[in-house]
């Protein structure tokens, strides 16, 4: 699993680097990933690291690209990590026929269904694969991997938001307990088991259907598990008023923020904020993005 260095840029004083290799995870496919370092990471300073889980159709090179993350990053010197949305060139009869199903739609979930198991674990490859690649390269990359948080957008949101709370609770395999410090979301799919997004998805990759995604995949009721006194958060999620999926049924950020209030999360603990005239693109994530920046400062700088 040795890293290939695609490409190199420098950017505010620090390097973004898009690197490729062979991964296990995804069986056996060729994974890419953009990498930004801050100026102030050596072999003798870590630092700590902001995963960011893009959304439908995107890639590893949208939010490096069109984020507006890297500027700030640079100030509070965070390393930030853009892995791809899904596995690329598996093959699998029917993975490119939607835009929202397959090919630039992993969903953050490690797939059931016999024909996506093999290829589409997009959670194993966020949650353990990058981490280890990256820790164990030779190129001896300066990330102190104890101190992680993640962010995305849309689908990426809801892989965010879910990826952290499932650490939180101990759920599943693929992640250590409370591996993220923090969390933070732009109009994430908040309740894909009961939206046309997530019962899609669910459908396609799990043979548990829509019912398998809400015990594992769902933010709403992951978070519904929680206890607040138990399980301290960290949790920060923007959505614009005219997001055309917030009126589509696709997001629900209402259900989400109901379900943290009836456990015990205060706005301190679970901020949700609805940007008037803002929609689900990414000049509304440019605007925020130092916002959710600073706000994993505060914990990974900790």
């Amino acid at each position: 699993m040795a890293l290939e260095r695609v490409s190199m840029n420098r950017v505010y004083d620090g390097v973004l680097t898009k690197y490729r290799f062979k991964s296990a995870a995804l069986g056996g496919l060729m994974a890419q990933f953009n990498l930004f370092i801050p100026a102030n990471a050596s072999s003798t300073h870590k630092v700590p690291v902001l995963i960011y889980l893009a959304g439908l159709t995107c890639t590893e090179d949208t939010g490096a690209q069109k984020g507006n993350f890297i500027g700030p990053a640079a100030k509070e010197g965070i390393a930030l990590l853009f892995p791809d949305t899904s596995p690329r060139g598996a093959g699998v009869e029917g993975e490119d026929k939607d835009w929202d199903f397959g090919v630039g739609a992993g969903f953050y979930l490690n797939a059931t269904i016999p024909a996506y198991a093999t290829h589409y674990n997009m959670l194993t490859h966020v949650t353990k694969e990058l981490p280890q690649v990256i820790a164990s390269d030779e190129l001896g990359i300066p990330i102190d991997w104890t101190r992680q948080s993640i962010f995305g957008h849309s689908m990426g949101g809801h892989g965010a938001l879910t990826i952290y709370l499932a650490s939180l609770l101990g759920v599943g395999d693929n992640t250590q307990p409370k591996q993220y410090r923090s969390v933070s979301a732009f109009a994430p799919a908040s309740n894909p088991s009961i939206s046309p997004w997530g019962i899609k998805a669910f459908t396609g990759y799990l043979q548990g259907g829509a019912e398998e995604g809400k015990v594992r995949y769902d933010a709403t009721e992951l978070v519904g598990r929680c206890k607040s006194k138990e399980n301290p958060v960290h949790v920060l999620v923007d959505y614009g008023s005219e997001d055309q999926f917030l009126k589509g049924g696709q997001l629900l950020p209402e259900n989400f923020l109901k379900k943290a209030r009836e456990v015990g999360y205060d706005e301190v603990q679970v901020r949700v904020r609805k940007q008037e005239g803002y929609d689900h693109s990414y000049f509304f994530i440019s605007t925020f993005a130092a916002d959710h920046v600073h706000f994993h400062a505060n914990f990974l700088k900790a």
